[in-house]
């Protein structure tokens, strides 16, 4: 594949990867159990508020590890 080719294929998949986030940014608020996962870390006190999404971003990577597999394989 020429370069021009590839510079292109680099191109649509940052622009989908930047349409699906702001996909995700405006109806995640929507979406009542992400970022409240068994396994997300959530302290709170009087003077500090900590939350460590362990399980949602792990939840993620998972997604979209799955997502990049199957573009490669379509891609030949």
């Amino acid at each position: 594949m020429p370069e021009n080719g590839r510079f292109g294929w680099l191109l649509l998949m940052v622009g989908l990867s930047l349409v699906l986030t702001g996909l995700l940014w405006v109806f995640g608020p929507s979406i009542p159990w992400l970022g409240r996962l068994p396994g997300d870390i959530r302290v709170e006190g009087p003077r500090v508020r900590l939350y460590v999404p362990l399980m949602t971003c792990l939840l993620l990577s998972v997604v979209l590890t799955l997502i990049l597999w199957i573009a490669r394989q379509f891609r030949g």
